[in-house]
């Protein structure tokens, strides 16, 4: 591991820790929590900077036919986290927002503590227009898109420096954190004035010097998922900026688009699997895009059970996540009984939270992750008839979802009352339950005393995917379609099982659902003839297959790994 004698700053528009820290809506934020964590672990010179959104993402709700309704997720920061005494100012709309941090420190394994910095404008200072910009998270237009991605590049760069790090290498996760090079510029551009007392313009010599500091990780595989604004619009914001005059610098004519912005800033980009390193490549040709395959953070996503086992037969697989390899070596009845332990106590909260009490001996297959329609939550009750007789003839399975769906995606609530509707058409036959108010508490309940974990998205619009990794770190194994991180993890029959053959999903039409309904097979043809008859009547291979989980995936796919390749690959390029 290289050493680094300055500070690494890692600034994400959302960040996940724990559920009592609600500034998180799904997989971004979380791996960006566990990326900190993994700094913490490995002794990195971390710093955070997220905002700090008092009012939370949201709280779901769902009616009795599985509509969604959205609520606050109000929070106490004050009890949680420690005041900061610096304020910055970040300039919006032709006046001056008031920014103040509170912090959050992550300790490491060994002792090493990462800070982590949330933002926050609701001060007296403000406006009430301003005092709202840090309020909740993916809240508004792209206005308030743009003041917040503003507060957290701008702001988050500035307030770092009031605080006193010593920053030289900024890892912007996601397009949001692009307004980090707008004011790198700005310090450039002062610096040189003030050193030579000329008029200095923006020329390569600013670029390269920014380019320097700069690294830039993206998460989406699609084109429509970038965040792109109006140049009028983001002028009359922030203010007007040299780069602003430059489509080549911000984007394209007219139109900045985040992410190009942040690749025409950065020393080191990378996408966050093999295959999205090949689809990124192909949306934006020209750019040298790297792949940095995602992982989890290992202690926080083992349960108890499977930790205590780790302790035991891999005692150093905190400190060093290779050393899960060596699971193999746990005895079969142990790792049963660790098993069978998750399992009962996931099956305990489901009915605490929902009323349901389910079969502790069913093979329990969980889909548990955003609700939208790429991600096909309902694929598995394309045929009804199929399932029913599947249940019948071969063994009892039943299934638990969970995951919210964006308050403006539409689709993605139409898809829970589907599932609802098929629950209701099942009862007697094949249990489903879905859990509302999917958070961190849930998800790790889940990932542990699941059977079987189903990931069907149409490839290639799936960039990672984490909750697999997760899963596969407490012997569970995945149902997937082969996109993401699945491409690498998947060896079929022995870390789990693949939907389909990896092939990229038709765009639109009849081919379409043709191809959702072979997925559909592909799922019962696994279930009936693979997964249901080991589990139900090999005990000895399914373990096997439990073993594989974590010593090939849950070894390898962690934060550790991952932020040793930053370490190695990026922040030293």
């Amino acid at each position: 591991m290289p050493r680094f004698t300055h500070d690494i700053a890692y600034l994400s528009l959302e960040i996940g820790f724990e559920s009592t820290i609600p500034t998180y809506s799904g997989g971004l934020g979380i791996l960006a929590g566990d990326t900190l964590k993994a700094a913490a672990d490995v002794g990195l010179p971390y710093c955070g900077v997220t905002l700090l959104y008092r009012g939370g993402y949201f709280s779901q709700k769902l009616s009795d036919d599985g509509g969604q309704k959205p609520e606050p997720y109000p929070w106490e920061p004050e009890k949680i986290l420690r005041p900061m005494t610096p304020k910055i100012v970040v300039p919006l709309d032709g006046r001056e927002v008031v920014i103040k941090a509170w912090r959050l420190d992550i300790h490491g394994v060994r002792g090493h503590i990462v800070p982590v910095y949330y933002l926050d404008s609701d001060l007296p200072e403000n406006d009430e227009a301003a005092r709202n910009l840090t309020n909740r998270l993916y809240d508004g237009g792209p206005d308030h898109r743009i003041r917040q991605e503003a507060i957290l590049g701008i702001g988050g760069r500035r307030m770092l420096r009031a605080i006193g790090h010593d920053v030289t290498i900024l890892h912007m996760n996601e397009g949001h954190a692009s307004f980090l090079c707008i004011e790198l510029l700005s310090e450039y551009l002062a610096r040189e004035r003030e050193i030579t007392g000329l008029d200095v313009h923006l020329d390569a010599a600013a670029v390269a010097a920014v380019r320097q500091k700069c690294v830039f990780t993206t998460h989406t595989p699609v084109e429509a998922g970038h965040d792109r604004f109006g140049i009028d619009q983001v002028r009359a914001i922030v203010g007007d900026h040299p780069v602003f005059d430059r489509p080549d610098l911000y984007g394209e004519s007219g139109v900045l688009n985040t992410t190009r912005l942040a690749m025409n800033f950065s020393k080191f980009s990378n996408a966050v699997a093999r295959r999205h390193g090949e689809i990124s490549r192909e949306m934006f040709p020209g750019y040298p895009i790297r792949s940095i395959t995602n992982g989890i953070h290992a202690a926080s996503w083992a349960c108890p059970e499977l930790r205590s086992l780790f302790d035991e037969y891999t005692p150093q697989w905190r400190g060093d996540n290779h050393d899960l390899r060596l699971a193999a070596n746990i005895p079969d009845d142990d790792l049963w009984a660790a098993h069978t332990s998750a399992k009962r106590s996931m099956l305990e909260m489901v009915k605490s939270r929902t009323g349901k009490t389910l079969d502790p001996d069913a093979l329990t297959v969980t889909f548990a992750r955003r609700m939208t329609d790429y991600k096909r939550p309902a694929l598995a009750f394309a045929d009804l008839g199929r399932l029913r007789k599947i249940a019948a003839e071969v063994g009892p399975i039943q299934f638990l979802f969970a995951g919210k769906a964006h308050p403006h995606d539409g689709r993605g609530q139409d898809i829970i009352r589907s599932i609802f509707r098929a629950a209701e058409q099942l009862k007697g036959d094949v249990p489903v339950v879905f859990i509302e108010g999917y958070d961190i508490e849930i998800a790790k309940r889940l990932v542990a005393g699941s059977d079987v974990w189903l990931n069907n998205p149409r490839p290639p619009l799936e960039a990672s995917g984490t909750s697999g990794m997760k899963a596969a770190l407490n012997g569970v194994p995945s149902l997937s379609t082969l996109d993401g991180w699945w491409l690498e993890g998947c060896v079929d029959g022995l870390t789990g099982w693949a939907i389909g053959d990896g092939s990229p999903a038709p765009a639109k039409g009849p081919a379409l659902d043709d191809f959702d309904v072979s997925h559909a097979e592909a799922i019962y043809e696994k279930l009936e003839r693979e997964i249901l008859p080991l589990y139900r009547r090999d005990r000895e291979g399914w373990l096997r297959v439990m073993k594989a989980s974590i010593a090939l995936n849950g070894s390898y796919f962690t934060t550790q790994r991952m932020v040793s390749e930053y370490a190695l690959r990026a922040y030293t390029a």
